[in-house]
């Protein structure tokens, strides 16, 4: 990888996020870059990469938990967390240590 722009690796991190997590609706899968979601998380989970702290899974969770999502043409928000399967949650926390890594 060896993206050192800012930019480039936000744009990277949102791309693989957006077609590897999903939400899990009735055992549908909406991926999070068709929710336009991927940036958003890129955004707030990119603190933890460029840290030299190790990724730890509650952090990732506590995002996620801040997240909100509307639902029901907005009569109703979720927090993300509670649309992601465990799965995609262990996924997510496994892209975040690849790319800290690599930065």
């Amino acid at each position: 990888m060896a993206k050192t722009n800012t930019t480039e690796i936000l744009e990277a991190l949102a791309a693989e996020i957006g077609e590897n997590i999903y939400i899990d609706i009735a055992k549908w899968h909406l991926y999070l870059s068709d929710a336009h979601l991927h940036t958003v998380i890129a955004e707030k989970v990119y603190p933890l990469i460029t840290s030299n702290q190790s990724i730890h899974e509650n952090d990732v969770i506590q995002i996620l938990e801040s997240i909100p999502v509307k639902i029901g043409g907005g009569k109703k928000e979720l927090p993300l967390i509670n649309l992601l399967p465990v799965q995609c949650q262990v996924s997510l926390v496994d892209i975040l240590e690849k790319y800290q890594k690599e930065i």
